[in-house]
């Protein structure tokens, strides 16, 4: 009979397991957060040093060559040439390494130059710490916001010669270089702390440890962190000690001559690591052994409790961004392997951006998280008696369910007006209206009938909630300008965009003052709006609103309701008229055990004890409450207060310069509004690609009032 081994995490309590896990997690994204902007800070800084003492030569070329053949002369070089060369390097290199473009070659460049001038000419400090962040560079590389990172995976496999060999060696001077580095940093370090102290001496030690940099440290601080860098303990902790030590002295006037050089260094060991050789590489191995089971799912332990997360919107990425930090196998469900950012969704429609600017691939998001597995599936079943989640031909175990698994278009019992009136959920729906939207100026365009002519160019937006606002605005703005001057037989000025609302102002989830001004703003644009006015039907060429109404158009967009997703047939519980799950006061489902929805499909009172609405923040917030409910069960701590929703504001945006911000405390509506709602969105996008390309799409199409993706896809039934 075989004994299943005891691991080294289970020795522990849960707290302890728990606490670990999330401390040592939560530590390491801050880092990963912090390390590509610091990288662009370091490379920064060394540029415009390295730069400004080369346009200095350069703008003086008779004194930069008599600064090299008396001042600093190289005994193997004529001086015009050392300083054709230097100046060379100190222009080149130090945009290069800004840039982050052959990174390596550029700090190698600088590196060298700098080492002759420290053995060579006078001996400083300050050389010595620009040798040490630049070995670093060398050896690593840029970080993430760098053309060598972005360009290394197409390099990788490309057919160029001497890329592949190439990329593999600096693979392997990342890898194994960089610690290597760190380590003699370390030691370095060590040996000028010791020797500031008086305990180490070496001949011409000036020339290659920066003693005065710690002038005025005490022996006794300098010898234990000295002993503290030698044996790579709490590395981060002695990094952080010199910054402050160092700064306290130049702040009391004891270190007048301290530069920021060696708080950059310093940094590198706290966000970077202790290298080789150290207790804290040894301590962080045995986490990854024991406690954090990151390196791949297969090695994450099977008694952890399963998680599954259906849905990949904001609720279930919240959810899942905490629990990757606890000690639990994660399963995240979703039919696109994609998450949209639907707040932008209609820009899409309206061709102001492209699907791949609001969607980032979901396995991006945790391919560093090896307890968190992503599947590509549609759940259509669920038994919470056996607790499986059933996916097409697929099925698995769970120990908690969450639920995000959102909403889609309500036609209010009228689902034959679907075909007609297309709503915004996904990319295939933006895509598609984006076609038929375009499509419509085509086909005016081509028709010699007035009153089709008319009834193309009119469009019909049911719903004035944020959605129906902006893609009123959206449209106006795009046949006004956006089309401008590319249609010889019609003008797309002329386009009626009308906007119906069954109540009695648009944006009813405003404040009536901020309603009044987006309406204001709409109208500037020529969208004509209409309220009080219920549509009745809605058929191919024609709008009904009310008995006596009708309005000719082939172009009607649906944002007047949502319903939510089927969750509540698949555990055959209680929902209400919109579809929404009924929950209890920490969003468990109902009578289900271990069950929770969030977002959309949750039917919550958590908002003062109103419903909480569909929005983004609402959705995050109660992922995270769901997070830290499970947290508890794991500790075995009490239960959490109930859920209660937190309302951060509400923001829509009306055409390219007017908006209108509602935050209880304040109320905002035009241009600031607008930059405000822009600053959001941009924040709240996931990736970096993702931010700068939609930045780069707005100030592109907001000082040329042009739209850059003006693509018909898809087929049409007719002309």
């Amino acid at each position: 009979m075989s004994v299943t081994p005891v691991l080294q995490e289970e020795r522990f309590s849960p707290f302890v397991r728990v606490t670990m896990r999330i401390w040592v997690k939560s530590y390491r994204s801050i880092l990963a957060l912090i390390s590509p902007f610091f990288d662009l800070l370091v490379r920064l800084l060394i540029a415009q040093a390295i730069l400004r003492s080369g346009l200095v030569k350069l703008g003086d070329w008779d004194t930069a060559v008599n600064l090299a053949r008396f001042e600093y002369p190289v005994s193997w070089m004529a001086p015009e040439t050392a300083a054709l060369i230097g100046v060379l390097i100190e222009i080149v290199a130090p945009i290069l390494l800004l840039f982050g473009l052959f990174t390596r070659f550029a700090a190698f460049s600088i590196l060298t130059l700098l080492a002759v001038s420290q053995i060579e000419y006078v001996a400083v400090d300050l050389n010595l710490w620009l040798i040490a962040i630049l070995g670093w560079y060398v050896l690593r590389g840029a970080g993430a916001f760098s053309f060598d990172r972005a360009a290394s995976a197409g390099l990788g496999g490309s057919a160029l010669p001497f890329a592949r060999p190439m990329m593999r060696l600096f693979g392997w001077l990342t890898d194994c270089g960089a610690p290597v580095w760190l380590m003699i940093l370390r030691f370095w370090i060590a040996a000028t702390l010791l020797g500031s102290a008086g305990i180490l001496s070496l001949s011409e030690e000036s020339k290659f440890l920066p003693l005065n940099s710690f002038a005025g440290l005490g022996a006794t601080a300098a010898t234990i962190l000295a002993i503290l860098s030698i044996v790579g303990l709490l590395v981060p902790v002695t990094g952080l000690l010199l910054i402050l030590s160092l700064s306290t002295l130049a702040v009391m006037g004891l270190h007048p001559d301290l530069s920021l050089y060696p708080m950059l260094v310093f940094g590198l060991l706290i966000l970077f690591g202790s290298g080789y050789m150290s207790i804290d590489r040894l301590a962080s191995r045995w986490l990854e052994s024991n406690i954090l089971f990151d390196r791949k799912y297969d090695d994450v332990p099977d008694h952890w409790p399963h998680v599954v997360v259906v849905g990949a919107g904001f609720g279930g990425l919240s959810c899942v961004n905490r629990l990757k930090n606890l000690p639990v196998r994660i399963t995240l469900i979703d039919r696109h392997n994609y998450h949209l950012f639907q707040p932008l969704l209609y820009q899409i429609a309206t061709a102001g951006l492209s699907p791949a600017d609001v969607a980032t691939p979901i396995r991006g998001l945790f391919r560093k998280d090896g307890n968190v597995r992503v599947v590509l599936g549609e759940v259509d079943a669920i038994d919470s008696k056996s607790k499986t989640v059933t996916f097409g031909q697929n099925s698995m175990d769970y120990d908690h369910l969450v639920l995000a698994t959102g909403a889609s278009h309500s036609y209010f019992g009228k689902d034959e007006w679907a075909p007609f009136a297309p709503g915004l959920k996904t990319i295939e729906d933006g895509v598609s209206v984006r076609a038929h939207v375009l499509r419509a100026f085509e086909k005016a365009e081509s028709s010699s009938d007035p009153s089709r002519i008319e009834r193309l160019l009119t469009f019909v937006i049911v719903g004035a909630g944020p959605t129906g606002v902006e893609l009123a605005g959206a449209i106006a703005e795009l046949a006004r300008h956006g089309l401008k001057d590319e249609f010889s037989q019609i003008d797309p000025a002329r386009a009626r965009i009308l906007l119906v609302q069954s109540g009695d102002r648009i944006l009813p989830a405003f404040p009536k003052e901020l309603s009044a001004h987006a309406a204001q703003s709409l109208e500037d644009l020529g969208v004509e709006i209409r309220l009080g006015s219920r549509v009745t039907n809605i058929a191919a060429d024609h709008v009904e609103i009310g008995k006596e109404s009708q309005i000719a158009t082939e172009t009607v967009l649906w944002a007047a309701g949502v319903v939510a997703s089927p969750a509540g047939r698949w555990l055959d519980a209680e929902t209400d008229r919109a579809g929404r799950v009924q929950v209890d006061d920490h969003l468990r489902v109902t009578g289900h055990e271990n069950v929770f929805a969030i977002g959309d499909t949750a039917g919550s009172n958590g908002w003062k004890g109103n419903p909480v609405p569909g929005l983004a923040p609402a959705a995050k917030q109660a992922g995270n409450h769901v997070a830290k409910s499970i947290e508890n069960q794991l500790l075995g701590k009490a239960g959490l207060e109930p859920f209660a929703y937190q309302h951060q504001g509400s923001l829509a945006t009306i055409g390219r310069k007017s908006a209108v911000a509602d935050f209880g405390f304040i109320k905002l509506h035009g241009a600031i509004a607008w930059w405000l709602w822009g600053a959001v969105h941009v924040g709240f996008l996931s990736g970096t690609r993702n931010r700068i390309a939609v930045l780069v799409n707005w100030i592109w199409s907001y000082f040329t009032l042009q739209l850059g993706i003006r693509l018909i896809t898809g087929k049409d039934s007719g002309a």
